[in-house]
């Protein structure tokens, strides 16, 4: 062979072995890089242990730390300190890829970790509950003479002060009942009272009985001093994280009044985007300082609150109808008829169909300067592609991609693995990112929802956690989000997403991948368009392609697949037999009548159907407004002794659960 020392410059020098510390030392590392002083021992036995953290304001035998560990397996758990805020999870490197039966594990351990933390915080808030309502009897209302206050320029307003002097304020949950305590030292220094619960919880100062508006601000001296000024009821909400639970709870008991976020004006901008998340959830107005700081600062510079706070002059608010129609208002599209410019967007089908393949070749469409999609003018813009997963074949379908269309440059940015968006750290992470780039996306890809989600996707709550986050990004990016998904198991399932209905309700376009049978091409359905008519199906093979100068390790030849468009294959015209034809007469009448559900299922009243019916042209009387009692008698009679429905005192029922979940499905 020769001497190939000329052409490698040197022997042969294989890679370091790397070195995996003890999962005990990764956990300690975990926590002294989230700030807490680790516990002496370490018990990975799935219980809660609690420990002291070394956190500022701990006394003596104040165990504020927490984790939950578990060992069958990959060692993972959680961990945190409830002084400190502070939570995170872990899971020990092994030095390898985990399987998927690790992934399934962890995400179960992790539920059950969650849910021990719960039980123990459920615990301690009843627990301190009864402590800090001893704590508040016990202090005598403050002195106007009290630092803190003379400093901030602010009266009494039934704030107390400690034996030691520190001035403490309450927080009431939205029963009223006394949960937990602020202590404000002389400086300035804040400490909630350890274990208590403040989510949620909130302090109103003034009467708001006979008052048409309710201020909200984070701090207590920002509350006050919005009430001095304004003589109406301010709510301290304690932190900008708050805002939107308390919002919730002050918006459900006062429906009729106005409500105003105070927003304070910080570097890091997050009083103003938590007060933006719940004015856009429950409906607000927001005041936004003009300088950095809060509403007692501005005050204390100068300057005029209640100017600032004043309702704006609303000219105009109410526009005639001929004059704002007569506007245009086409509608934008990154994608003409597919892809709605700063829309909510959800691509899904089942593992394998597809899907990724598709929305990579529109959006790299949308980030290259090809000018169309499958015949559709595309309008180009930046693309950032959120990938949790499959990054090795996303590199090689990306190279695909440019050397089958002949594309040199991407306007596109792949993020490097996933986070979850719908908490306030990967919302953070994914923004920060995002305001880093040259200029703003036009689409945002999440690819996959499950990778980027905390909680359940089956979860209302949980999913509604993810679309604020996802309005919150076309919001501030002015851009559209696309999100791809699974489909359901089941075969009923397969052209919708998998998950609460709450994904379909909130999409403003919904496209689904079906998979090619045979010798059948991928078809491309658009299942929902909330502001225009639906495209028509399309379909597409994908093919292989080799990416050149790149092979593997044997030397062959690298390929991938890239989408081409072909003509969508010709539905064979399917008679329906009498039970379905009536079923679909039935569907219609019921939305036609309103969508009515009673008990969770869909029914209609025999009158409203009568009604119906002669609108929808079964008519077999003598005049062309009257309708044979044997007319729906026949429809009702069939859908009946197929068990579709069911007779109650009123009308009828739905109780077949395959076209009572259609129909659902079809009414959010």
């Amino acid at each position: 062979m020769g001497n190939l020392h000329h052409i490698f410059g040197g022997a042969y020098t294989p890679p370091a072995e790397k070195i995996i510390a003890s999962p005990e030392s990764q956990l300690l590392d975990a926590m002294q890089a989230a700030g807490i002083e680790a516990p002496v021992e370490l018990y990975f036995d799935g219980k809660i242990h609690r420990f002291r953290t070394g956190t500022k304001g701990g006394a003596a035998g104040d165990k504020t730390g927490w984790y939950v560990l578990f060992n069958d397996g990959v060692p993972a758990g959680k961990f945190g300190c409830w002084r400190a805020g502070i939570e995170a999870n872990f899971r020990a490197d092994i030095g390898r890829s985990f399987t998927a039966a690790e992934e399934m594990a962890h995400t179960r351990r992790m539920a059950e970790a969650r849910a021990l933390r719960d039980i123990e915080v459920k615990k301690q808030h009843e627990n301190t509950a009864n402590t800090v309502d001893t704590i508040w009897s016990s202090c005598t209302l403050a002195s106007p003479e009290h630092p803190y206050l003379k400093r901030k320029g602010i009266d009494v307003h039934g704030a107390r002060v400690t034996g030691d002097g520190r001035l403490v304020v309450p927080l009431f949950d939205a029963e009223g009942t006394l949960s937990s305590l602020q202590y404000i030292d002389s400086e300035g220094g804040k400490l909630y009272h350890v274990g208590g619960a403040t989510s949620g919880c909130y302090w109103q100062l003034g009467a708001s009985e006979l008052s048409s508006i309710i201020y909200i601000a984070e701090g207590f001296a920002t509350a006050a001093t919005i009430h001095q000024v304004t003589n109406q009821p301010c709510v301290v909400a304690y932190s900008a994280s708050n805002l939107v639970p308390v919002l919730g709870t002050l918006r459900e008991n006062n429906s009729d009044k106005e409500i105003v976020i105070v927003a304070d004006n910080d570097k890091s901008g997050v009083g103003q985007r938590y007060a933006e998340q719940a004015a856009a959830k429950y409906g607000a107005r927001i005041v936004v300082m003009p300088l950095e700081g809060d509403a007692n600062d501005y005050v204390k510079s100068g300057h005029d609150l209640s100017i600032l706070l004043a309702p704006p002059v609303s000219e105009n608010w109410l526009i005639q109808a001929d004059d704002f129609s007569s506007q245009p208002a086409p509608i934008r599209w990154l994608i003409k008829d597919w892809l709605q410019d700063n829309a909510l967007i959800m691509v899904h089908g089942p593992s394998g169909g597809g899907k990724t393949f598709i929305v990579l070749d529109m959006a790299l469409r949308i980030a290259s300067d090809l000018p169309d999609w499958a015949g559709k003018k595309v309008t180009h813009g930046g693309v950032v592609y959120l990938a949790g997963e499959g990054h090795h074949g996303l590199r090689s379908r990306i190279a695909a991609f440019k050397h089958h269309n002949r594309v040199k440059n991407l306007s596109a940015w792949i993020s490097k693995d996933g986070c979850d968006l719908n908490t306030v750290e990967g919302y953070a992470r994914a923004r920060q990112a995002i305001l880093a780039l040259p200029y703003p996306p036009k689409l945002i890809i999440v690819d996959t929802l499950h990778r980027f989600l905390l909680g359940d996707e089956n979860s209302a709550q949980d999913a509604k956690s993810m679309l604020d986050a996802c309005a919150d990004l076309m919001r501030e990016f002015n851009c559209s989000v696309l999100l791809v998904h699974h489909t359901g198991v089941s075969d009923e399932a397969q052209h919708r997403a998998r998950g609460s209905s709450a994904w379909r309700g909130a999409l403003d376009i919904e496209i689904s991948i079906v998979p090619a049978k045979s010798d059948s091409p991928i078809e491309i359905v658009q299942r929902k368009s909330k502001d225009s008519e639906m495209a028509q199906p399309l379909a597409c093979r994908l093919v292989s392609e080799q990416i050149p100068g790149w092979f593997d390790d044997d030397g062959e030849p690298v390929t991938s697949a890239v989408v081409l468009m072909v003509d969508a294959p010709e539905k064979a015209v399917k008679k329906l037999s009498k039970v379905e034809a009536n079923r679909a007469r039935f569907e219609r009448a019921w939305f036609g009548t309103g969508a009515s559900v009673i008990d969770g299922l869909p029914h209609i009243t025999r009158s409203a159907l009568r009604e119906f019916l002669l609108q929808d042209g079964l008519s077999e009387g003598s005049a062309a407004n009257e309708l044979k009692p044997s007319s729906i008698d026949k429809l009702i009679g069939s859908l009946l002794h197929a068990n579709i429905i069911k007779h109650d005192a009123h009308g009828w029922s739905v109780i077949d659960a395959q076209t009572k979940q259609a129909l659902m499905i079809k009414r959010t």
